[in-house]
């Protein structure tokens, strides 16, 4: 891998997207077998927080555990990126303790300064913009669920967010074709659908939008949703409920998909609203399984950045 830091999936070459989850799942697999080797010993990973997390938190955590490095958390009280400290000071200050940075924050703009003033990889555990780590992840479970990426069908169906974005990005690099349904005025960012359908020529999937849900998940082998109002959205809570309402992932949708479809969340998951028990806990659901993957994909993504500093 060249890339010298994971900002966005856009950055990434498709070979590079495909490196991280073969990497992932070897890893995963050696994990299972009780054979842990640590080439990190001796590093140590920097992690902004200006959001709260489990997922990404304990992921990290314990991929870089497991490597043999030392991650550090850095709360929001600690850091007060951009306030106390200028963004470009805190990465070069950073780069001369650590041997990596993640951040997971409000604004994307946030870790493209981090990655343009470090010296040391910076990895995007989440921006309002994109969720990287999340699709990789999800793409690994994919694979392993469907044996295959290319040519999967992927519906997303809810809010064009952050978590559609890379989605989005992912698919169109891997050939995954991916229909994304969101709401009149909360679809995704038009250059982010650009750039995924850019890649898309490059696959052969096909990468499209559309107000119908049903439409959406018509022959669809996998099912995504995710929260209809993310954080910092929370004053527009009981609006998003309403407008969202037909969006909601329930047996009835499910059924107009593929027999054998999968149903992924990336959690938390706001039960009774996005998605209902009976399908969250039912036999398509693959969400755990999805969220284990992020550890494997987290371990993937340092290692593989490590050896592209060298």
């Amino acid at each position: 891998m060249k890339a010298k830091h994971l900002v966005s999936i856009s950055d990434l070459s498709s070979n590079e997207v495909q490196e991280i989850i073969d990497t992932a799942a070897r890893l995963k697999a050696e994990r299972a077998t009780g054979r842990r080797q640590q080439p990190l010993a001796g590093n140590t990973l920097g992690m902004i927080f200006e959001k709260p997390s489990l997922r990404t938190r304990v992921s990290f955590e314990v991929a870089m555990l497991e490597l043999g490095g030392h991650p550090l958390y850095l709360s929001p009280s600690e850091i007060q990126l951009g306030k106390r400290e200028s963004i470009p000071d805190v990465a070069r200050i950073l780069g001369r303790y650590v041997d990596f940075i993640m951040i997971r924050t409000f604004a994307h703009r946030n870790v493209e300064l981090l990655a343009t003033h470090s010296a040391v990889p910076v990895i995007n555990g989440l921006s309002d913009l994109s969720h990287p780590c999340q699709a990789l992840g999800d793409m690994l479970t994919i694979s392993e669920k469907l044996r295959r990426l290319r040519g999967v069908n992927l519906a997303y169906v809810g809010d064009g967010n952050n978590v559609a974005h890379s989605l989005l990005l992912a698919s169109g690099k891997l050939g995954v074709n991916i229909k994304v349904a969101t709401p009149s005025g909360y679809e995704c960012n038009p250059e982010i659908v650009r750039k995924a359908q850019e890649a898309a020529l490059a696959s052969g999937a096909l990468v499209s939008q559309t107000q119908s849900p049903e439409e959406a998940v018509n022959g669809a082998d996998v099912i995504y949703t995710d929260v209809w109002t993310s954080m910092g959205q929370e004053d527009e809570r009981e609006k998003r409920l309403a407008i969202f309402a037909p969006y909601q992932v329930d047996s009835k949708l499910v059924s107009s998909a593929s027999p054998n479809v999968i149903v992924m969340h990336c959690l938390p998951a706001h039960r009774g609203e996005e998605i209902t028990d009976d399908i969250m806990d039912g036999p398509h659901s693959v969400v755990f399984d999805q969220a284990e993957n992020r550890l494997h994909i987290q371990k993937a993504i340092l290692l593989l950045l490590a050896q592209s500093r060298n």
